[in-house]
């Protein structure tokens, strides 16, 4: 109406979408609240399952399998704002090589490679590696949406990221899409031909620059999670428990023995053995049993890590410390002067291959596997 006040020119009715929208662009534009850029996690979020535990071909993704549905409608939303013009990145924690499996191997992805313009998978913070795709792609943060299932990584990235949008996502991936169009978050932005060339050179510009971290302060975000952990032996509570992630755990996982329920009760009772269990709550929620630790009794002196897993979802939380800090003080106590930790790699587990020389213990030399061990009394 203003524009016929001020102009005494009518609008025909076929141009009113059009100039609407335009307005709409500006109005956008000038309130800074344009989105280029999706970036996405991938477990759980892209697909169901766990990558690195669950393998490519078993994760939930398609429309033959139950959730798998709704994360295949997920990934054609997804491809629609790519076709749009909206810049895809991923941002995972993963091993960067299981990560890719999926869009290189597994038939029922929408998403495949070339629909990613920067693709970063590691074991780093979240928010460090935002600001990674920040300088690649060198857009504002507040042209950027986050999305991710973890309510520890979204607020990670809030409290460490000003500027990026971090949809809270439902706990049910069958409602992300619904809740995601009543965020009308990536409906204004205008496109061009441009656009779709755009992923080509961002892709080439990632693999250019050197990833230089700009690094958040760590400690302080930790410290303020309040975390909680209780540390207990093996009980009754908690022996199906242990034995269903000793099966499950691939990643964190030092020698990858597998227990049943009943050798886990027999380790509990036997004398030559010590457990360990972790649980650990922040302030954002209980994450039940992360971390698993079985130590045997080689002689009077000498520990020998038999069993050490954990959850990757709490990887970079200090947990790893926390949890060798424990078995340090129960091997002082109890007159221990040794640790030995061994390491036997398999094709999922590459990740912890530094583990011990990163706890500060020594490699053993000529030993048929790689062992390394740790003076209790010299540890600070």
């Amino acid at each position: 109406s203003s524009v016929y006040v001020n102009t005494e020119m009518l609008l025909s009715l076929d141009a009113l979408p059009y100039v609407a929208s335009r307005t709409v662009d500006i109005i956008a534009a000038v309130e800074g609240k344009f989105k280029k850029c999706l970036i996405l996690d991938l477990d759980n979020t892209v697909w169901g399952g766990i990558v690195g535990d669950d393998g490519w071909e078993n994760i939930q993704v398609g429309h033959g399998l139950g959730i798998g549905k709704a994360f295949s409608e997920f990934q054609q939303w997804v491809k629609k704002l790519k076709k749009r013009g909206i810049i895809i990145a991923v941002c995972s924690k993963n091993d960067e090589k299981k990560a890719k499996e999926p869009f290189e191997k597994n038939p029922e992805m929408v998403l495949k490679l070339d629909d990613i313009a920067v693709f970063v998978a590691n074991w780093e913070n979240k928010a460090n590696n935002i600001h990674t795709i920040q300088s690649i792609l060198n857009i504002s943060f507040d042209s950027m949406v986050f999305l991710d299932d973890n309510p520890f990584e979204r607020n990670m990235v809030r409290e460490n990221v000003a500027g990026v949008t971090v949809p809270e996502l439902p706990e049910d991936p069958s409602d992300y899409l619904e809740f995601l169009y009543s965020q009308n978050l990536f409906e204004t932005a205008s496109y061009s031909e441009d656009d779709k060339e755009r992923t080509k050179q961002y892709q080439v510009e990632a693999k250019r620059v050197s990833m230089q971290k700009s690094f958040t302060n760590d400690a302080d975000f930790l410290k303020s999670l309040d975390m909680v952990s209780v540390v207990k032996g093996f009980d009754k509570f908690n022996i199906p428990r242990v034995a269903q992630l000793s099966q499950r755990s691939n990643q964190f996982n030092l020698r990858t023995v597998r227990y049943t329920d009943a050798e886990i009760f027999a380790i509990e009772k036997n004398d030559n053995y010590v457990t360990f269990s972790f649980t650990l709550k922040d302030k954002f929620g209980d994450n039940g049993l992360i971390c698993v630790i079985i130590l045997n009794k080689k002689n009077t002196e000498t520990l020998f890590v038999d069993t050490w897993f954990m959850s990757c979802r709490v990887l970079k939380r200090g947990m790893e410390n926390f949890a060798l800090n424990t078995i340090v003080e129960w091997a002082k106590i109890n007159g221990f002067k040794k640790i030995v930790g061994e390491y036997l790699p398999t094709a999922k587990n590459a990740m912890v291959e530094q583990h011990y020389p990163n706890l500060g213990f020594t490699k053993i030399e000529g030993g048929e596997t790689m062992q390394y061990v740790l003076d209790v009394n010299s540890y600070k």
